[in-house]
């Protein structure tokens, strides 16, 4: 990847000062004080409307907060450049747009517009990065297929070897896995584990299932009605108490056979 002193990768991280979003009269994220230290995975959970995705947008510059100030590394979102900030910071939307004609390769591609721009010469550099990322997500050898004839599975990572090519030290993943197979889930959250570690690239999620939650991310973000409830460790936040009060379901929790991941039963 780059290892220029300059790399994105350089311990960038996020902060929000009394951050609020509301809209039509109606508030999807109350005021949030938070900080995000980089290189982890961070999960954020919750039922539908809790905030999680709002609160990912803020932090992708999708939105722009009606209240309080989000910064990321020494200055505020709002002032970062678009290519700068995309040198930075990589989103991936709940829903992927098509991708009619496109090659896996040629999407990965995509992800060095930040790096040389609308006219700039796509350079060895740039071919270089992008073949490191089709390898780092296991899409080498389905470089040449066509994005929209691959499974579900497929197409998510082609899509994170897009953002992989970005290069950037932060990803920001809304629901990767909502459309796909407990197989594929635990694929592609693998996968997403597995960069963070070897690329030291952070990651903020957004996820449903409490326990894919707990067994890949390093720490968990509980959001209700719009408000931080719940922070800390996979053991600190998948707790019975902890889990009935962010959805107000009775739950049992067990020790995972395989994993030091707590695993949450409703009951």
């Amino acid at each position: 990847m780059n290892d220029r002193s300059d790399s994105p990768r350089s311990g960038s991280g996020y902060a929000l000062q009394g951050a609020s979003f509301a809209v039509s009269g109606r508030t999807l994220l109350h005021p949030l004080d938070l900080e995000l230290a980089p290189g982890r995975v961070v999960g954020l959970v919750g039922h539908n409307g809790s905030g999680k995705s709002t609160l990912l947008k803020l932090l992708a510059r999708q939105e722009r907060p009606t209240g309080g100030r989000v910064r990321f590394g020494d200055r505020d979102l709002a002032a970062w450049g678009e290519r700068d900030f995309a040198r930075h910071v990589a989103y991936l939307p709940q829903t992927t747009p098509p991708a009619p004609g496109l090659t896996v390769r040629e999407l990965a591609a995509l992800g060095r517009y930040p790096w040389h721009g609308p006219f700039g010469r796509f350079t060895d550099n740039d071919r270089a990065h992008v073949e490191t990322a089709l390898e780092a997500t296991g899409m080498l050898a389905l470089a040449e297929r066509a994005v929209d004839a691959l499974s579900g599975g497929e197409r998510q990572r082609a899509w994170l070897a897009m953002l992989v090519a970005q290069d950037a030290g932060c990803l920001l993943l809304d629901e990767p896995i909502s459309a796909l197979d407990v197989a594929h889930q635990i694929e592609v959250l693998g996968l997403v584990r597995s960069l963070s570690r070897s690329h030291g690239v952070g990651v903020v999620v957004v996820l449903h299932d409490i326990n894919m939650a707990a067994r890949f991310c390093d720490e968990i973000l509980a959001l209700k009605a719009g408000r931080l409830v719940a922070r800390g460790r996979p053991q600190e936040v998948v707790t019975a108490p902890a889990l009935e009060a962010i959805y107000g379901l009775a739950m049992a929790i067990l020790d995972h056979p395989g994993q030091t991941a707590p695993v949450a039963i409703p009951l």
